[in-house]
């Protein structure tokens, strides 16, 4: 067809043109509403969509082990990894966790857990060890925004905790800056060197050092206030990588179960080992630094 053809019919076809698109946009803004600055769910939410974000400790723990019984079983959900999820968390976010895990490839916790988009704040270090800055992330969301759970998840055959403790049992010094995440596991291994025991004493030392850490965090000067008050939990889990099951060791909600293992039908107790009634357990410290020879296996 000519384009040069008579000035009216090259009028009436950009008319309708221009009709046809603004009517096009106008459906599709009515079909799919931008939500801007807010992290909440709409009411319709797509398919593999999770319920609203967790306000509550409780509610926070349950939907972190129910995502982890998912991801044993294989019945994963993939929740809020989609377009639509991006869009509208672009703007804000609302976690309802903080989860310090270990570098570790294999322990991812979004996997782990079954999560999504906007869900949780992770943070990654060799073994889980800290120092100010990761203390100082660990406490970003639930001051700032009263995130109401943090999880400290350790895991079975833990590379950095297995060389940090042979380099304290030898009386050596890990290579460059590893000898800094070595002496922030050094207080894990004094405990377990001095305690003793049987079994694995790496794997002793990965379970002492997810207490300890989580035991810290939680009399820590900022965040016992909000554990004292209850709208914060701190959790220490160990993670299998045989099974992928989450184990809780420590910090679990009052009353709270933890999801059994897959296909076993009853629910396991939290553990006893929860803070004292003030919401204010006993601070690292119980193993002072220094008070047994470096080199002395347990």
């Amino acid at each position: 067809m000519d384009s040069t053809g008579p000035p009216r019919r090259r009028a009436l076809l950009a008319g309708g043109l221009a009709a046809l698109v603004g009517a096009l946009s106008a459906c599709t803004a009515a079909g799919t509403p931008r939500v801007a600055g807010t992290a909440a769910r709409p009411e319709a939410a797509a398919p593999n969509a999770t319920p609203a974000t967790p306000a509550t400790p409780d509610a926070a723990f349950a939907r972190l082990m129910e995502g982890n019984r998912r991801w044993v079983e294989g019945s994963l959900q993939h929740p809020d990894r989609d377009p639509t999820r991006r869009e509208l968390v672009a703007h804000s976010q609302e976690p309802f966790g903080v989860v310090l895990s270990c570098i570790d490839s294999r322990v991812a916790p979004e996997l782990v857990f079954d999560t999504g988009l906007g869900d949780l704040y992770v943070l990654r270090t060799g073994g889980q060890a800290v120092g100010p800055v990761v203390t100082g992330s660990v406490e970003y969301g639930p001051v700032t925004g009263g995130t109401p759970l943090v999880f400290v998840l350790g895991h079975q055959r833990c590379g950095a905790i297995e060389a940090a403790y042979k380099a304290l049992r030898d009386g050596k010094d890990l290579p460059g800056n590893l000898r800094a995440v070595q002496q922030a596991l050094k207080p894990a291994y004094l405990q377990v060197a001095k305690e003793g025991g049987t079994g694995d004493p790496v794997d002793r030392m990965i379970r002492a050092q997810i207490k300890l850490t989580a035991d810290d965090l939680r009399a820590n000067a900022d965040l016992a206030p909000l554990v004292r008050k209850g709208s914060l939990v701190v959790v220490g889990g160990y993670y299998s990588l045989d099974t992928g099951e989450v184990e809780v060791l420590t910090g679990a909600p009052a009353g709270a179960a933890t999801p059994s293992p897959a296909g076993t039908g009853a629910a396991i107790p939290g553990p006893s080992a929860h803070p004292e009634p003030s919401g204010t357990p006993a601070p690292r410290g119980t193993v002072p630094m220094g008070t047994m020879p470096v080199g002395t296996p347990s």
